[in-house]
């Protein structure tokens, strides 16, 4: 099975594709989609759209793993990532992909065993699981992060299932 994982963000989301044969997690590809700050908000909504449309069309994905709803205290960036997911979530779903969000505490205790480890944890397990020679930029790592929790949830009794958006 081939995992899209997606760390949206107006300026820098991040993706990573992994493929999952029982045991065995593969990296396939994983980057970061870079929006600069005088770039208008909507364009940048459609260069996220262009990139994964390109991305999902090349590596043909199985499923789509997403961050679910964080809590923020600015109603301004609540809402500019309700834009960005809605863009990436429209973009799966027109390419007939199931998509499934994880909240991010089980993302960070799925890869590293600890709910509130931090990013380097998570960058570091991601590297180890994956076999990657080098520790993947944040936002990547976190996408990564995304497929390999995905990934995890397919395997033995499921007391949580993902939940399928």
């Amino acid at each position: 099975m081939k995992i899209l994982g997606v760390d949206p963000s107006l300026r820098s989301t991040g993706y990573g594709l992994i493929e999952a044969r029982g045991n065995e997690m593969m990296p396939i590809t994983h980057g970061t989609i870079k929006n600069a700050t005088n770039i208008l908000p909507s364009r940048c909504l459609v260069r996220i759209h262009d990139t994964l449309t390109a991305l999902i069309k090349q590596h043909q994905p199985d499923v789509m793993a997403v961050e679910g709803l964080i809590f923020v205290q600015n109603t301004k960036i609540a809402l500019t990532l309700g834009q960005v997911r809605g863009v990436v979530i429209a973009v799966a779903a027109a390419h007939g992909l199931e998509v499934y969000e994880y909240a991010p505490r089980k993302v960070k205790q799925s890869v590293t065993g600890l709910g509130a480890a931090g990013k380097q944890q998570v960058a570091n397990m991601v590297k180890a699981l994956l076999g990657l020679k080098e520790v993947p930029f944040e936002d990547a790592g976190d996408a990564l992060a995304l497929a390999i929790c995905h990934a995890q949830s397919l395997r033995g009794i499921q007391l949580h299932p993902p939940k399928l958006i």
